[in-house]
Parts: C-alpha cells; structure tokens; sequence
C-alpha cells in the first residue's frame, strides 16, 4: 500500500510541476514484456568498485487491457469500470530479490531530476545513462524519488542487462 501512495505522489507532483509533452513529440509506448524481464521497485542499491547489485521488490505490471482484466478482478468494489490511469499493479510478495547490473548495462530513462530544479524536470523517451549516473539517481534522497518508480529489467546469466524506467502517468 505503501508504493501506491508514493506513486500517486509522484504522479501528483508531475501533473502540477511540469508539463507531459514528450521532447520530440513521441507518445508513450508500452515496455514489451519479455520472458527474461522482471518488473519490481528498486529498494536498496550495493556497490563496491563500481560493481552494483539492486536489491528488489518484483511486481506484477499491467497495462490496456490486461490491466482492465485484472483490476476488475481484485477491485470489485471501487465502482470503476478500469483502472484510472491505464495500469494496475500487484505486489503481493514484498520479498526481496538481489541482483548484480552487468557492467555494460543499458538504462534508459524516461523521467528525472537532471538539472537539481524539479521544476525542470521533462519527460525524454527513453534517455540512456550509464548505470554509474542510474546508481546516483536512485540513491539521491529529494522530491523527486527515483525509487517510486517501477523498473523493467532484463535478466540474463543471473545479471541485470537492461533497465527500462515505467513512466507513470
């Protein structure tokens, strides 16, 4: 529950500080799921010589209308037709799961605090940053928290390959 809220907080937070128009006019489309990706919040972060590891709480990511399908199944009472933003989370586990970031990682991020002026902030389809500038941000303690966002990642060999940032509207 607790996810939820820091969720509507930052989605709050972006309808007032800053305007949705995608640099270069791109629309949102959705991360295609994969076998080999998780989705899940990145809780903690460790790293020694630039050798990483996310320790994080997986979760269930639906959009369209499997999320509709969903969201009509586990909330029946809230007198909604489909989920008010177009996904529907589940996070029934709250286990932790540790994982290294391959050194040559790909991150790609849609939203964040570039210049240290949330006002600036600006959604860029997804932007690449290395995984040294992802570790950073995640780790930065402001309003803009970097953790309440879910993470697409791609596993391979038992390392992390590919970090994609879910935007949330």
């Amino acid at each position: 529950m607790k996810k939820y809220v820091l969720i509507a907080t930052v989605a709050i937070a972006c309808l007032t500080a800053f305007s949705f128009a995608p640099a270069g006019g791109r629309e949102y489309t959705p991360v295609e799921q994969t076998p080999d990706m998780i989705t899940g919040y990145v809780a903690m972060t460790k790293g020694e010589n630039n050798h990483f590891t996310l320790s994080i709480d997986q979760i269930d990511w639906y959009e369209g209308d499997a999320a509709t399908k969903i969201f009509l199944e586990r909330e029946k009472d809230s007198g909604l037709d489909a989920p008010p933003d177009g996904y529907y989370i589940e996070n029934d586990d709250e286990t932790m799961r540790d994982l290294p970031i391959a050194d040559n990682a790909e991150v790609l991020m849609q939203i964040y605090n570039r210049t240290g002026n949330i006002n600036d902030a600006d959604i860029v389809w997804n932007e690449p940053i290395s995984v040294k500038k992802f570790i950073e941000l995640i780790n930065t303690e402001d309003d803009f928290d970097m953790k309440s966002f879910p993470y697409h990642m791609t596993i391979k060999n038992g390392e992390i390959v590919r970090i994609v940032q879910q935007f949330v509207p």
